[in-house]
């Protein structure tokens, strides 16, 4: 099945009850007992499951090609639910421009945790082995990055996680399971935050890890989700399955925008680097292409001179919106460094681009006005 009725059918059907189209919202905390003291219809209490996150959850699988998946009220519970089912001396090796909230909860969250992590370029194939040890269970890898949209050779790094007995996780929530499907490379289990392009409306928060195998992992972060409670409301989960209803389309045009977007951002006097696997000149290019059906609709640049040149750039756009996230309808604008703190990594003169899907003509337009000096 194309994954375009994949994103419409996975998960949902007719309502038995009724005969909606759409499904119903299944706002109930708790379900009836029936008189033998079973559950036959499957649902008990909604922290554990509940018939809106089922259907999500489903879709998800159906869509990464997975044998199950989880949702989560976050991204980042994701993220969580996965560190808690780690061991006492595990280590994990994660890329060393990785989201900054990863660092945030690895150094935050489990601070005092007995865990080792090493960031690691996952780029360079030999700095990654070498960064192995016996006590390496987790290998993450984000492809492409945020904000630097640095390209991951997913297929390799599987192999490498292998070869550690570690557990591969992907977070592809740039270039979702229309643009690349992780699993299909060798990754054990991928990653979304469903915030972002799965939603694509800007209007709901939630996270999905999607399972290619069973796990210890994975069903340490099932009991983490259902008995720790970092679920998605029934609505959360309506308002992302009725996001996924376009998922292909949004993407694809928001990927052809950005291609343009930063064709001509890459040949302007005032821009200094274009951070973009669909150039040619990205140093990733070639494995975005071989991995990729298209390079997505997130794109960076650096605009030349100081951190102030690029937040007076930001402040001169009136198409794009200052504003934090990704993947929704309106193009947005956010200087990274401003929004990571003191700690961050990400260039001062750096501003992140999410592509929407206003015409790029316009876009570009906007962009224009805001480089002149």
């Amino acid at each position: 099945m194309k994954i375009e009725t994949t994103a419409i059918h996975a998960g949902r059907g007719i309502d038995p009850a009724t005969g909606a189209v759409a499904m119903p919202i299944y706002l109930s905390s708790t379900f009836e007992r029936d008189p033998d003291g079973e559950y036959a219809r499957g649902y008990a209490y909604s922290r554990e499951r509940n018939p809106n996150r089922a259907a999500l959850e489903k879709c998800a699988a159906a869509l990464e090609g997975g044998k199950e998946a989880l949702a989560f009220a976050s991204g980042l519970a994701v993220l969580t639910a996965l560190i808690q089912g780690l061991e006492p001396g595990d280590h994990i090796l994660a890329p060393d421009d990785v989201y900054y909230g990863f660092r945030k909860v690895l150094g935050g969250v489990f601070a005092k945790w007995p865990l080792e992590v090493t960031y690691v370029d996952m780029t360079d194939l030999d700095a990654v082995r070498a960064a192995a040890r016996p006590a390496t269970r987790l290998v993450w890898i984000e492809t492409p990055s945020n904000p630097l949209l640095k390209i991951t050779d997913v297929a390799a790094i599987a192999r490498l996680a292998r070869e550690m007995n570690a557990i591969s996780v992907c977070d592809s929530t740039f270039a979702t399971p229309v643009l690349l499907r992780p699993l299909e490379h060798g990754i054990d289990m991928v990653m979304h935050s469903t915030t972002k392009y799965f939603g694509g409306h800007s209007d709901v928060v939630g996270g999905a890890l999607i399972a290619k195998h069973d796990s210890y992992l994975f069903e340490r972060a099932r009991k983490a989700q259902q008995h720790g409670g970092a679920v998605p409301s029934p609505f959360d989960c309506w308002l992302t399955l009725r996001g996924i209803d376009t998922l292909p389309y949004r993407v694809r045009a928001q990927s052809a925008h950005a291609q343009l977007i930063a064709g001509f951002l890459a040949a302007h006097p005032a821009v200094e680097r274009v951070h973009y696997p669909g150039l040619a000149t990205h140093p990733g290019h070639a494995v975005a292409k071989e991995q990729m059906s298209a390079f997505g609709g997130m794109l960076s640049f650096q605009v030349s001179g100081s951190a102030e040149a690029a937040i007076a750039v930001a402040a001169k756009v009136q198409l794009f919106t200052r504003a934090t996230s990704l993947g929704g309808g309106h193009s947005l604008v956010e200087h990274r460094a401003s929004v990571e703190g003191p700690q961050t990594r990400t260039p001062p003169n750096l501003l992140r681009l999410s592509i929407g899907l206003e015409h790029p003509d316009d876009l570009i337009a906007d962009l224009e006005q805001a480089l002149a000096q």
